[in-house]
């Protein structure tokens, strides 16, 4: 069976999964496309919608992928929900916890998961076996959890003081609540002296994250480190560590010295996570349902992003107040596979 997609959203990350979907995977055809580049980006045979609406409500689309402007997403999340098609939809999931719960009232009485979020690191190897490691206990309860996210640089203009915190952190955020399987109770920032190259930006920005467990993480967020695309993450528990191997592992030895390559950007750390993402929602939504990152867990990094830009303005600790979590997305934080 050949799953038949639309994808809503025609800029450089709906171009990068037209292209997955097309050229790499299987058992997936993208059959509809909408909004600004559409007609320039559609694959040959694909019909072009004039907006979202028309292409979630057309019978040749199956599943959607949603990678539209943010505050388009509450409407075409509701859209996809009333029509019962699985959609994957790029972060953030909405732009509002108020916006979110509504997303995740419209799925809980529908009465199935249909909306998978993109945080692709949950489906990066290198986190899957930091998390199996974790699991086993083997190492005791998890006490810190330290996370860097560095960028070599960010787009001029685009890029606001704001999105470290609101845009660039829910991965990080994510990543946290699912390896610890812990949820996050308060958050502080701090900010240190600040980059030359970053201009006017807020950077970097150091994120404490106070999980329910007593836990702590701390995010070091450097969106102009100049050097390349950096992500690091240990785990200090009771009895050792756990972290994550530096990307590439290719050490390189000659005249020059030793040293290891960094990736240039997102793309290349993490393009085979993006493409096993979709696999298993592929998979998933071939089945009528989701997998993976849920409603819940967007509803969640939201909070957190709130949270995090009153604290960057408060210097105080800013608490993160869920509501309660329905059981259609489970009890505890999706397990590692």
């Amino acid at each position: 069976m050949t799953l038949r997609v639309g994808v809503i959203g025609t800029g450089m990350i709906g171009q990068d999964h037209i292209r997955r979907l097309t050229q790499v995977l299987s058992a997936v055809e993208v059959v509809a496309v909408s909004e600004a580049r559409a007609a320039a980006v559609a694959p040959e045979g694909a019909t072009v919608f004039a907006t979202a609406g028309d292409l979630i409500r057309s019978e040749t689309v199956e599943a959607v992928v949603i990678c539209s402007w943010g505050p388009a997403h509450e409407e075409q999340l509701l859209d996809c929900i009333a029509a019962g098609k699985p959609v994957f939809c790029e972060k953030p999931l909405v732009t509002t916890a108020a916006a979110a719960l509504r997303v995740m009232e419209a799925e809980v009485a529908f009465g199935r998961r249909l909306v998978q979020v993109g945080f692709m690191r949950r489906f990066d190897a290198d986190y899957r076996r930091l998390k199996a490691t974790l699991d086993t206990g083997m190492l005791g309860a998890p006490l810190m959890f330290h996370s860097t996210h560095r960028n070599a640089s960010v787009p001029v203009g685009l890029y606001t003081s704001d999105m470290p915190l609101n845009d660039t952190l829910v991965h990080d955020a994510d990543i946290s609540r699912w390896l610890l399987n812990d949820e996050v109770t308060g958050v502080e920032v701090r900010v240190p002296r600040r980059s030359r190259r970053g201009s006017d930006l807020r950077d970097p920005v150091v994120v404490l994250l106070h999980m329910g467990s007593g836990a702590l993480v701390d995010v070091e967020i450097s969106v102009n480190i100049a050097y390349g695309y950096d992500i690091r993450g240990e785990v200090s528990c009771e009895e050792g560590t756990a972290s994550l191997p530096l990307r590439p592992a290719t050490v390189i030895r000659d005249i020059h010295g030793v040293r290891q390559l960094v990736p240039a950007d997102w793309r290349e750390r993490f393009i085979e996570a993006y493409d096993q993402e979709f696999r298993e929602w592929i998979a998933a939504a071939g089945q009528g349902t989701a997998t993976g990152p849920s409603t819940w867990d967007g509803y969640a990094a939201t909070l957190v992003a709130d949270a995090a830009l009153r604290a960057a303005e408060s210097g105080a600790l800013e608490p993160v107040r869920m509501s309660q979590r329905p059981s259609l997305y489970g009890t505890t934080l999706e397990p590692a596979r």
